[in-house]
């Protein structure tokens, strides 16, 4: 008999298992008209978190688990039909199948902390989605990403040829992927590239900003004197560094710390806020409302 992988395993649990996430104005019914829509079609609600910013003319947020029979085939007419409930509470909502694992290109230049984390939780089965490439500036990482059989490749960027080397990151990511993650990728996206991936571009970078800005923002904390420092993951957008937020962490720090400790410090919090972050994207745990988020645990 030949042994199955606990991911195995998991997709096969879930092949009759859908989400749906929905963001609308609030008002009394919402959850009593998703409910009754998703019993009368014969499905079974595993699982519903909500949230709501004010019951008085707020907006309302929902993540719902559900079971259905025969799930594949018959989720584009629950769709149809779902239209025109969502229709009249003027919902923005997508349902997602549990098992349609989300691929992924990981663009990377120098440093490899955030890629590692990210390749570590791909292996162990705890990050659902398929890392379809890795596209770096910089040849390093290429034997490191090969050796866990995913592709690899080496794009130059340089400000005379980054129009053009965008166009090439594009091609090889056409009809492959669905979301990029920047895992300490040292170039700034331009809008051509947002625009075929809006809030689908998720970034890391340190905490320190805006107040530490520019080249070697770590030396700047220590001459500050910094007593925290940390990580922020957010979707990209135009504004630099100002997109919706996904996930942050903190770790203290004291006058004892010098500017390596920092550094190694910072990694550390870079690469497990960066594996959270995409976790909880591929587990379509992330509603985005303006320059917000809201996430559901």
């Amino acid at each position: 008999m030949t042994p199955v992988s606990n991911t195995q395993h998991k997709r096969e649990n879930r092949e009759n298992r859908a989400r749906m996430l929905i963001s609308c104005p609030d008002r009394p019914g919402i959850v009593a008209a998703v409910s009754r829509f998703l019993y009368e079609h014969g499905a079974n609600i595993v699982q519903s978190d909500q949230y709501t910013m004010d019951p008085s003319g707020g907006m309302f947020f929902i993540r719902i688990e559900f079971d259905m029979d025969r799930l594949a085939e018959r989720l584009p007419e629950l769709e149809a039909k779902f239209a025109e409930t969502a229709a009249a509470f003027d919902m923005t909502w997508k349902m997602y199948r549990a098992d349609a694992r989300k691929r992924l290109a990981i663009f990377v230049s120098r440093e490899d902390h955030c890629l590692l984390e990210l390749l570590w939780h791909w292996q162990a089965g705890d990050l659902d989605a398929d890392i379809a490439m890795v596209i770096s500036n910089h040849p390093h990482m290429r034997e490191l990403t090969e050796s866990f059989g995913i592709p690899y490749y080496h794009v130059p960027v340089t400000p005379e040829t980054k129009k053009e080397a965008e166009a090439k990151q594009l091609e090889l990511m056409r009809s492959k992927v669905d979301a990029v993650v920047l895992a300490r990728y040292m170039q700034i996206v331009s809008p051509e590239v947002i625009s075929h991936y809006p809030n689908r571009i998720i970034n890391i970078h340190h905490s320190f900003l805006p107040a530490f800005v520019g080249g070697n923002p770590y030396r700047q904390a220590y001459e500050r004197g910094v007593k925290l420092i940390g990580a922020t993951a957010h979707f990209v957008t135009e504004e630099l560094d100002a997109g919706p937020i996904i996930e942050q962490d903190v770790q203290r720090v004291s006058h004892r710390d010098n500017v390596e400790d920092l550094k190694r410090i910072g990694r550390h919090i870079e690469r497990i806020v960066l594996a959270r972050a995409v976790k909880w994207y591929t587990e379509d745990r992330i509603i985005v409302h303006g320059n917000k988020t809201v996430v559901f645990g």
